[in-house]
């Protein structure tokens, strides 16, 4: 007889070493592969939650896409007939696109930009953008004195600040 044994790896010595599995055991597996499942579930909740917003945020901004534009279309249609009646009265076209300009401001109020052009006000920085200075002895240093290209909006909802003419100060 040979006294010759088989070469051992460590995973044979490893199970050597562990008492056989007990019930124990197999409770913690149970509840392991419970919590895992649960974990699993609540993934893929999670990942159909954020699908749903998604397609729910794309239809909302369609939604308001489409009454932005549509709130447009009556300037559009008046833009239309001031163009069929140009080669007609010239003071009447004039008028009329003074008023589909007057729409179309109404159109950025009612969205929440009300135009602004006020002059004899403090220069602010947050809604004025200073294109020029005046020497003016009759303005406040730092006044507005003449807008150039009025702002809209106000505040943090402010699409593009009032370009202004200011008062320099006077030495």
């Amino acid at each position: 007889m040979s006294t010759e044994q088989e070469p051992t790896t460590p995973q044979d010595e490893l199970s050597q070493a562990l008492p056989p599995e007990q019930p124990e055991v197999d409770d913690h597996a149970a509840a392991l592969d419970e919590l895992q499942d649960r974990w699993r579930r609540a993934l893929a909740d999670l990942d159909n939650l954020r699908k749903r917003h998604a397609k729910e945020l794309d239809a909302v901004r369609n939604e308001e896409r489409a009454r932005t534009a549509a709130a447009w279309l009556p300037v559009v249609d008046n833009l239309d007939l001031a163009l069929t009646h140009a080669g007609s009265d010239p003071s009447a076209v004039v008028e009329g696109v003074k008023a589909v300009r007057d729409q179309a401001v109404d159109v950025l109020r009612r969205l929440g930009y009300p135009r602004y052009e006020e002059t004899g006000v403090p220069f602010d920085p947050a809604v004025h953008e200073v294109v020029g200075t005046v020497d003016d002895p009759a303005a406040e240093p730092n006044t507005v004195v003449q807008v150039m290209r009025p702002g809209y909006g106000e505040g943090r909802r402010q699409l593009r600040p009032a370009a202004v003419m200011v008062s320099k100060r006077q030495e």
